[in-house]
């Protein structure tokens, strides 16, 4: 028995490059990374992109070869298989500043610490790490020019609420900021002003699991104890 022959129209096949980005997604779904996002922070309905698929989206944008501003974001996504990477249904044009703004400010109203360590967990958890022991640090990274000190208080409604529980419970205050002010340099510019990066990893292979930034001015005692 002969076999068939396809026949195939090379109008209308697409070629796509991917590079290693496959790879990432593929890392992004086996620890679950948009699952966890979207518990934490919710979905709103009719929303053509989740808030998890628009992080994972900003991952990839990130850790790609040649990544894209904020405003140029779509951009792209319109030279990788969007929807192969991301997810069914998710197209570049979707992918707009205005979404990920909103998304960024519902990671930062929940605590952008308190994401980190879920999802990192999560991965210890998928891949047997060993959390028995620990080690940690925090670094010093300095800054050059003025920074204001305080920023507006900020409240983030959410509209479909009943109007008995807008007042009590869908306003949202904004998550008291840092302090990017003068502190013990541990990179010796103690002229400039700082923020702190608290880090434990595993000591089973290094693995991050918990990441915080601080006021320059914070002591490692107030977060991780007394030595």
């Amino acid at each position: 028995m002969e076999n068939p022959v396809v026949m195939l129209n090379l109008k209308e096949i697409q070629i796509q490059n991917i590079d290693h980005l496959g790879i990432v997604a593929g890392m992004v779904d086996a620890i679950g990374l948009v699952e966890i996002i979207n518990d934490l922070i919710g979905e709103e309905k009719g929303e053509k992109v989740s808030p998890g698929h628009a992080v994972k989206a900003m991952i990839l944008n990130g850790l790609g070869f040649v990544s894209q501003p904020l405003y140029m974001f779509a951009k792209f996504f319109e030279t990788i298989p969007c929807e192969h990477l991301i997810g069914a249904g998710v197209k570049p044009e979707y992918l707009n500043d205005d979404k990920l703004g909103r998304v960024m400010d519902k990671l930062f109203i929940k605590g952008l610490d308190t994401i980190f360590l879920v999802i990192a967990l999560n991965a210890a958890k998928k891949f047997n790490v060993s959390l028995s022991s620990s080690h940690l640090d925090s670094s010093s990274i300095h800054v050059h020019g003025e920074y204001k000190s305080i920023l507006p208080e900020v409240i983030f409604e959410n509209p479909t609420a009943p109007e008995t529980e807008k007042i009590e419970e869908s306003a949202k205050k904004c998550p008291k900021q840092i302090s990017i002010t003068h502190g013990y340099s541990r990179d010796h510019r103690p002229d400039l002003k700082q923020f702190i990066i608290e880090l434990i990893c595993s000591g089973d292979g290094d693995i991050p699991i918990f990441l915080k930034s601080a006021s320059g001015n914070q002591v490692d005692s107030s977060c991780f104890g007394p030595g």
